[in-house]
């Protein structure tokens, strides 16, 4: 066999991921907050983007969603009726449509406040140029809320009058953690600072009165008391029961009595005390207001008892091509392949843009409505009816891949009759049944605790017992799983339960 250069032919198949294909998966995963973010960027960049704001000053009239669609009810053998309506406003303008930019007239402000002149006063001077009014309200100069350790620092410079121990109580300050508490222990931040033990123990014991009490502690049990001592509620038997905390959560209140040598009336009062102070005094401060869930689908029952699914239209960035400021420009910029080339490729990418919005609506639109049909008896009746689903079953109804129904059902939000859920919410492992039928694991979560939320103070549930009730409710579970359910419910074991409602009754 000689060796010597030969040319072959040779035939394969390869996945090339194009930008475009990349900036649609990369919208398709994306929370309605980010794809908001990613348009206003390139709004910024692309001088031939443009929001579409028709719709928003038509007085009440609300914009018609981009897309709507009617899932219609069903029973166990018809899934298939599906009516949609589509309506998407992202859409290229045709050529014979009005150029959607501005005519020359509004470009330009003539004689307002971008030609270098303003308001002119009765006087005859001008309103802003020469800073002789102040026409903000009063409502603009309240101050917002201060932050646990501005609180405390203000505290602190009426307290002390010694800078040392000012110094000292800054470092404390500095050091507290979210729900205020001094994660270092006292020595360590005396042999920091070099000054004696006593002393940093004296300043840190006269800001533990602080407000609010109780910081500045290294445990739960010298938080609870030093609370306890603002209200003059810490005797022995208070003391006996914070140095034994662990018998308390573990319900021990036999042993407790015997610990602080009282009754059960007094001990229950003891914890009902304990019960109301706050063991974490720093973390209604500094805490960020609850960002609300602004759901991406909106879903409301029809007169004629099916559903309606429509794209929130508050969430879906609506933005145009203008392709009258593409054809002006392309029409004076008669030299320059740089330019013109600048031109072609931000008009490329901003058709892409709005392609790939289209498609993210119709894919979210689309998985939403198979969700709603698979899982009708859930919206109908209740989490009882939760059917078992995964992304396959989905996957193969809307013939997509298992990856695109994963990046469509992540960080998206559905406003149903029942409540506001995420779409994995949806999709739960199946348990096996007695008689070959399959259950939903959260509905056997919700069933667990319904079991456990009934059950009488002299017949308190084990696990045996509710796998017991489950199988003959048709439940094939073992007790492990049962255990770990409850767990994950953060439901006590039956001991500790048994305790509980003892001291109840």
């Amino acid at each position: 066999m000689g060796i010597g250069p030969r040319l072959d032919l040779r035939q394969s198949q390869s996945l090339v991921m194009t930008p475009q294909l990349r900036q649609a998966i990369k919208l398709l995963q994306f929370s309605n907050l980010e794809v908001s973010a990613f348009v206003a960027e390139e709004l910024e960049r692309n001088p031939l983007l443009e929001r579409d704001e028709r719709g928003e000053s038509d007085g009440g009239e609300r914009p018609a969603p981009d897309q709507v669609v009617a899932v219609v009810g069903h029973d166990e053998t018809d899934l298939s009726r599906l009516t949609t309506e589509i309506s998407v406003a992202g859409t290229l303008p045709s050529e014979a449509a009005a150029p959607l930019d501005a005519e020359a007239a509004e470009w330009f402000d003539r004689g307002g406040s971008a030609d270098g002149y303003d308001r002119v006063g009765p006087g005859g001077r001008g309103g802003a140029l020469d800073f002789s009014e102040d026409e903000r309200g009063i409502d603009s100069l309240t101050a917002g809320p201060s932050s646990l350790r501005e609180h405390l620092g203000e505290q602190l410079r009426l307290s002390f009058a010694d800078p040392a121990e000012r110094l000292i109580g800054a470092h404390l300050i500095a050091l507290l953690d979210p729900s205020g508490r001094l994660p270092v222990a006292p020595s360590a931040i005396a042999e920091a600072l070099g000054v004696a033990l006593d002393r940093v123990e004296s300043v840190r014991s006269r800001m533990q009165r602080f407000d609010p009490t109780g910081l500045f502690c290294v445990s739960l049990a010298e938080c609870l008391a030093v609370q306890l001592a603002e209200r003059n509620r810490l005797d022995p038997a208070m003391a006996a029961l914070l140095d034994h905390l662990d018998l308390l959560a573990r319900r021990d209140l036999r042993q407790l009595m015997d610990i602080c040598g009282v009754d059960a009336e007094d001990l229950a009062d003891m914890i009902a005390e304990i019960r109301a102070l706050d063991p974490k005094p720093g973390a209604g401060f500094d805490e960020a207001p609850a960002t609300p869930i602004l759901p991406d689908l909106l879903m409301r029952a029809t007169p004629d008892e099916n559903w309606l699914i429509e794209l929130n239209p508050d969430t879906m960035p609506r933005i145009l091509v203008n392709q009258g400021l593409h054809a002006r420009i392309l029409a004076r910029t008669r030299r320059g392949e740089e330019a013109r080339g600048f031109l072609a490729e931000k008009l490329q990418t901003a058709n892409w843009l709005v392609k790939s919005l289209h498609q993210r609506a119709e894919t979210i639109l689309k998985v939403a409505a198979e969700i709603v049909r698979q899982q009708d008896g859930f919206f109908r009746h209740g989490i009882s009816h939760l059917r078992p689903l995964i992304l396959r079953d989905i996957a193969s109804a809307v013939e997509l891949h298992e990856s695109t129904v994963s990046r469509v059902t992540a960080h998206k939000y559905m406003a149903t009759p029942r409540g506001t859920f995420e779409l994995k919410y949806f999709f739960t492992t199946a348990i096996a049944g007695t008689s070959g039928e399959s259950h939903s694991a959260e509905a056997i979560r919700h069933r667990i605790r319904a079991l456990i939320e009934a059950e009488r103070p002299d017949a308190i549930l084990s696990d045996d017992a509710l796998v017991a009730a489950l199988r003959r409710e048709g439940v094939d579970i073992a007790r492990r799983t049962v255990a770990k359910y409850r767990e994950a419910l953060r439901i006590p074991g039956s001991v500790q339960r048994r305790r509980e409602k003892a001291e109840m009754v």
